[in-house]
């Protein structure tokens, strides 16, 4: 039998990030051979990932990536775990880049289709097998959101709270170049702060479902019913409190955080005017941990 060396089972771990004592155990196995060793350890992740896949996961990080190259591209996950200090661990926060890449590079309609799908040569489903062995805990990808804006155009993202709400915001402009402005770059990243803050349902009244617009009509209409004024005065006192929910509850028209005295949309818009192009949020979208 090969004697089984520090330097040997050093390497192993570094190739897999396995513990030590399983990748000692491996290499005893495999009699020093590093391969073999690594099939062994694999195996036996398999085993654990599914004696660890009824595991709650009820904690976790949302991950963000804009693509380097092609900044009209971008895309979140929420990916979940069992436990609040391996959320926080920089190995967990390695897999869930990569689980997010994937999501941007693939463009999967769902997890499932994620999971069968490949990133970098190997199939998503066994980085999530490997994540698990490596790990220790189960974990999941729970949901993810790909945006890709037809160019000119360039998404920022913005992480909160150590992962636990993210942010990707999309802008369309007229200049290319106002991608890499510095001063769009900080206008863009205080609206992505705004949204993490605020929280808004929707982008413009517009854009709000027209499910929950007529359930908050219905529920002012019948608040104002109360009031035992005329209907044409209820219908006004309805309408009023109509705007007021669009007011605080859509993006352009919400107070912006760091200046009350300017909207969202103001705010965009006096920047615009600095940078010298027409740049118009056209899109967001915010996660936040279990959601």
């Amino acid at each position: 039998m090969a004697d089984i060396t520090a330097s040997m089972v050093k390497e192993l771990r570094e190739a897999t990030g396995a513990g030590m004592m399983e990748c000692k155990k491996a290499l005893v196995e495999a009699e020093g051979d590093a391969e073999k060793a690594t099939d062994i350890l694999r195996t036996t992740g398999l085993a654990a990932a599914a004696k660890k896949a009824d595991r709650a996961t009820n904690e976790g990080r949302i991950y963000t990536c804009v693509c380097e190259n092609h900044p009209n591209k971008g895309a979140m996950t929420e990916v979940n775990c069992e436990t609040d200090f391996v959320a926080i661990n920089e190995k967990f926060a390695e897999y869930c880049k990569t689980f997010t890449k994937a999501v941007c590079h693939n463009n999967p309609k769902d997890v499932d289709e994620l999971m069968a799908s490949e990133f970098d040569g190997t199939k998503v489903q066994d980085i999530l097998t490997d994540a698990i062995h490596v790990i220790g805990e189960n974990m999941s990808v729970a949901r993810f959101e790909r945006i890709e804006l037809e160019e000119p155009a360039a998404l920022v993202d913005y992480i909160h709270m150590n992962g636990k709400i993210g942010v990707i915001v999309g802008f369309k402009f007229d200049n290319a170049d106002t991608a890499n402005n510095e001063k769009f770059k900080e206008m863009a990243r205080d609206v992505a702060m705004h949204i993490a803050a605020t929280n808004p349902i929707a982008l413009d009244g517009a854009s709000v479902p027209a499910d929950v617009a007529a359930h908050e009509l219905e529920m002012y209409e019948a608040q104002a019913a109360e009031s035992g004024k005329p209907e044409n005065i209820q219908e006004q006192i309805a309408q009023g409190r109509m705007k007021k929910f669009y007011k605080e509850n859509c993006l352009m028209a919400q107070e912006f955080v760091k200046d009350p005295d300017v909207t969202v949309d103001q705010y965009i818009k006096n920047c615009a005017k600095e940078i010298g192009d027409n740049v118009v949020c056209a899109t967001f979208t915010r996660f936040a941990m279990g959601q």
